[in-house]
């Protein structure tokens, strides 16, 4: 992802419309592919909505998914594991506060699981085996790493990583961080909706539009062609 704002100006969108044409003729070139796996076998009742901390690389990408699926409440960009003092996009993306790039989703356990989320998380947002990276971000910003909001959250985080590497389902093991939330900090503006707010842009387009289509491919049941977006909250800093 582009370390800073100047970079996002140069997106311009004749570029991002060759960088669609050429997904559209090499899809399989997409930083990282899906991967089919079997959803947990742990589980822990829930009621009321509820809130998941995700960290999987760019923060853009992730949101974008978790806003196509459906029983997420609101999914917003921000900071995890760090300070409140360095909360702020330039300093994070110096990989030296550490912060993850991360996405807090509040969700209705009545449409959606905790195990759902993280099947998805694992399958078509992330590849869980890269450490301290995500396609072409490097650094610890850019780390996988589950924050818990609750016990019964990590019991089924660590369960369900157990029972991944035990099936072999990635060629690697699993470098996924699981600890407990310390605090969130939502993004700058700018960051919000990014994915819905700028399809054409080179990086959402070569890098993250892949991953909503796979979660409409896999995850059908799942999924939601609206949207659920930030831009009409008060949750960014």
């Amino acid at each position: 992802m582009p370390s800073s704002l100047s970079r996002l100006s140069l997106c311009a969108a004749a570029i991002g419309a060759l960088a669609v044409a050429a997904f559209a003729v090499a899809p399989s070139l997409a930083a990282e592919d899906a991967v089919i796996i079997p959803p947990p076998t742990a589980s822990a009742p829930e009621a009321g909505i509820k809130t998941a901390v995700l960290a999987g690389g760019c923060f853009w990408g992730v949101q974008g998914v978790f806003q196509h699926t459906a029983g997420i409440v609101s999914a917003v960009s921000g900071y995890s594991g760090g300070s409140k003092a360095n909360a702020d996009y330039e300093k994070v993306s110096t990989g030296t506060t550490g912060h993850a790039e991360s996405v807090e989703i509040k969700y209705d356990p009545q449409k959606i699981s905790y195990g759902k989320i993280l099947q998805i998380f694992f399958s078509v947002v992330h590849d869980p085996t890269q450490l301290n990276r995500q396609g072409p971000d490097s650094g610890t910003q850019y780390r996988s790493a589950i924050f818990t909001t609750s016990d019964e959250q990590k019991q089924v985080a660590d369960a369900y990583i157990a029972q991944l590497n035990a099936a072999k389902v990635y060629k690697k093991p699993i470098v996924t961080k699981v600890g407990a939330l310390e605090a969130f900090y939502p993004a700058e503006g700018y960051h919000q909706d990014y994915l819905t707010l700028h399809p054409t842009q080179p990086y959402i387009a070569y890098n993250d539009i892949p991953k909503v289509e796979n979660l409409k491919k896999i995850f059908a049941e799942n999924y939601i062609e609206k949207p659920t977006l930030v831009s009409s909250t008060k949750a960014t800093n």
